[in-house]
């Protein structure tokens, strides 16, 4: 019981980081949006670096999920 309990706690804690990507996310497109709405023809130079950081951003999601994952159901 005890370990199972410890696996839920353990779960929680490896998602908490969700949170900072939910916010990292979301000030990467705002940035982009700002920064196009203050100049239109430099949307294509920016877009590239927008998807370098969401990409890196969503990779730390999907490390969190994945240790989630493995507490829940290998450990």
């Amino acid at each position: 019981m005890e370990v199972e309990a410890a696996k839920l706690i353990g779960a929680g804690l490896a998602v908490v980081g969700l949170a900072g990507v939910g916010v990292g996310i979301g000030n990467i497109f705002a940035s982009m949006i700002s920064s196009v709405g203050r100049n239109p023809a430099a949307a294509p130079n920016v877009q590239g670096f927008m998807w370098i950081g969401f990409a890196l951003v969503e990779a730390v999601a999907l490390y969190a999920l994945l240790i989630a994952l493995l507490i829940l159901f290998v450990f």
